[in-house]
């Protein structure tokens, strides 16, 4: 997988690739040369007003994770997201984080958007071949912005 996440205080590995801290806040106790981070996007963390509600309590995750997918998808959190996802076409991106549960985290939102993201371009081309010769002119332009903006018929 072109995308990985990991907490700040696990050891750096060469097969990290592109590290790149995604929180608001730097991980207490650990230095620049501890971290070796290549970038920190501090601004795709979640807003203060987001992580505070959520303050990782289980129940609250489906909440979190769908306002964080909201705040994802605007500026200036999108742009970041679209360099990840170009970052992760070209090579392996790990986003590092510093909370204790891994699996509900921002970095595991992130994760997520850009996974789907790589899965709808793969589709793109195939999903056009397919579609091209079989549909009217008109039929085809909404077909193709429903590609590009995601929705591929599909649940």
């Amino acid at each position: 997988m072109p995308v990985a996440t990991k907490r700040a205080y696990e050891a750096a590995s060469a097969k990290d690739g592109y590290r790149v801290l995604v929180d608001g806040l730097w991980p207490g106790g650990m230095t620049k040369a501890e971290l070796k981070v290549d970038a920190w996007m501090r601004v795709i963390a979640p807003s203060t007003a987001l992580r505070k509600s959520y303050c990782h309590i289980p129940e609250k995750w489906e909440q979190f994770r769908k306002k964080y997918r909201q705040e994802l998808s605007k500026p200036p959190r999108k742009a970041l997201c679209d360099e990840l996802v170009e970052r992760a076409r070209k090579g392996h991106v790990t986003l590092v984080f510093g909370a204790r549960d891994a699996e509900r985290s921002n970095a595991a939102v992130i994760a997520e958007v850009i996974r789907r993201q790589l899965q709808v371009s793969d589709r793109k081309p195939l999903v056009e071949a397919i579609l091209v010769p079989k549909l009217p002119k008109i039929e085809w332009k909404k077909a193709k912005k429903e590609i590009e903006a995601g929705h591929t018929g599909g649940p």
